[in-house]
């Protein structure tokens, strides 16, 4: 587990939290993270992401679930971290409701997606995140996230 000192994680140490793997992790490093409060972690996308092959072969365009995915992973990693758990293989972490989502550019290929995670509040076992993926300082994609994290073994 990341240490109170260290406010960076690379990617075995996500990978340490989050259960996805390629080609559905979709977070490649956390630059900082306050417990309780916020979180900054970029998705590096790349020309040879499998999804552009098919969205869109003449315009390659990141899907905006994808851009989605890779908030609420961000915003996994948060949880995670805030509490100071580490997830075992039963944990899984479920979106409760996506509101407010606008897309404002297209993401592709070259482009790094910087996500700036904000706990809004939490109750009940519920997450409430505003989440801002940007791209060179431009706004790209934004979303209030709601997620659970549950144990499979009780579900």
């Amino acid at each position: 587990m990341t240490t109170a000192d260290n406010k960076t994680l690379d990617i075995n140490q996500i990978k340490a939290l989050l259960p996805h793997r390629y080609p559905m992790l979709l977070v490649d490093r956390v630059l900082t993270w306050e417990a309780n409060k916020t979180i900054t972690a970029i998705k590096n996308v790349t020309a040879n992401e499998e999804f552009f092959n098919g969205h869109f072969p003449h315009k390659p365009v990141m899907p905006g679930v994808l851009m989605i995915e890779a908030m609420a992973q961000t915003a996994a990693l948060l949880s995670f971290l805030s509490t100071n758990v580490k997830p075992d293989e039963n944990s899984v972490v479920y979106f409760v409701g996506i509101d407010n989502t606008r897309f404002k550019r297209p993401v592709g290929p070259g482009d790094q997606l910087k996500m700036d995670v904000e706990i809004l509040r939490t109750s009940r076992g519920i997450w409430k995140y505003k989440a801002v993926g940007s791209v060179d300082g431009q706004v790209a994609v934004e979303a209030d996230l709601m997620c659970t994290i549950r144990n499979t073994v009780e579900a």
